[in-house]
């Protein structure tokens, strides 16, 4: 059994038994955990190659054991509207349900987890040392925490216990047995919204779009967890006028104006590295466009941009969070996080004032 109040069992240093399987009829285990439904004879991994079958079920062969622990802002996630200028001690684990042509984070995401996982902590470790580096919250993210689920609720559990608030993010690939158990236990998720088009999920991701979507759609309307999206943009694949024009007329309809949107810049990686540079003015562009649909909080990153990285009221229009990169400027919003100017309250999660982390970006060894 798992020492320090957790109770899995530990098959094996960084192994322990999984949830969300089922066994076939030809004696194959089922993962049930994402769309993929991967079906495996004893010895096999998963595609995310940190999920294994043996003669008993499923295991996670990647519990408790990371790439790295940083203290981070959360503005990095991104999360604009989660904390402001606040903490947040981040890590991931090695491996991904995905396979993006375009990662930027494939050296942990494509890795076998003797290549990457170099530090090992119990959940309760790493919340207590969360709370004694001042964190406001723990991120699970640089991979995607739906693959090391158990590894990420337990941890999750542990931070609720000392007061700490935990997001992931991910790119909400998870099948809807799994995410009711994933969710309860996050209080914040920026989820990736790759592209608008399930050509591009099929042929760059080797992924669909639906249960994106699905998963979106659920986490808004069905969930206390507050949600944030981030659209890397990549020239000539998914920036054009009219498939960003298609996700903001989705996104108004079915996730409403007042979830931010994130459009990012991509820079050349992994398997596209003939791609260039997403221009600023592609980002810029876009956000305009998404503001003219009716989203009312829409951002700009990777690159410089004050206006496209500062929040603004949905009421009046006035300066509500000045931003310059991670640096936090004028600050307009009550102690009830109202808007100053006219009272409209704005959406999200804030402290009366705000912190002021800022840029810094820590390495924390547990």
């Amino acid at each position: 059994m798992m020492g320090n109040g957790s109770t899995r069992e530990m098959i094996a240093p960084g192994v322990v038994r999984g949830s969300w399987w089922h066994r076939l009829a030809d004696g194959r285990i089922q993962c049930d955990l994402c769309p993929r439904y991967c079906r495996l004879r004893p010895g096999q991994r998963g595609f995310c190659f940190v999920r294994q079958a043996d003669e008993e079920g499923m295991l996670l062969t990647s519990y408790g054991r990371a790439s790295g622990f940083c203290i981070d802002p959360i503005e990095k996630k991104p999360l604009n509207h989660f904390y402001p200028g606040s903490s947040v001690l981040s890590f991931g684990t090695a491996g991904c349900n995905l396979g993006c042509r375009f990662c930027q984070n494939w050296d942990i995401s494509k890795a076998r987890q003797d290549d990457r996982l170099s530090d090992w902590a119990a959940p309760e470790r790493i919340a207590q040392a969360a709370r004694q580096a001042g964190c406001r919250s723990v991120a699970f993210t640089y991979n995607d925490p739906v693959i090391f689920a158990e590894f990420a609720i337990d941890t999750a559990r542990a931070c609720h216990e000392l007061g700490l608030k935990t997001v992931a993010v991910t790119a909400g690939y998870i099948t809807p047995e799994a995410r009711r158990d994933f969710y309860a236990v996050m209080d914040a998720a920026n989820v990736d919204l790759k592209a608008f088009t399930e050509d591009f999920y099929h042929k760059l991701c080797f992924a669909h779009l639906q249960p994106v979507l699905d998963t979106l759609i659920w986490l808004v309307h069905e969930t206390d967890v507050w949600v944030e999206v981030t659209t890397l943009l990549i020239p000539g694949h998914n920036d054009s006028e009219a498939e960003i024009a298609r996700l903001c007329d989705w996104f108004v309809e079915h996730l409403g104006p007042d979830v931010p949107l994130h459009f990012t810049a991509f820079h050349p990686d992994f398997k596209m590295m003939d791609v260039p540079h997403t221009p600023a003015a592609t980002l810029r562009r876009a956000r305009q466009q998404a503001l003219a649909a009716g989203l009312h909080h829409v951002y700009t990153g990777n690159v410089w941009d004050r206006e496209g990285q500062s929040t603004y009221c949905a009421g009046c229009g006035r300066l509500l969070i000045e931003r310059n990169w991670y640096h936090l400027g004028a600050w307009n919003l009550d102690e009830q996080g109202c808007c100053r100017f006219c009272g409209t309250r704005l959406a999200g999660h804030f402290e009366a004032r705000p912190e002021q982390w800022g840029p810094r970006r820590e390495r924390l060894f547990l």
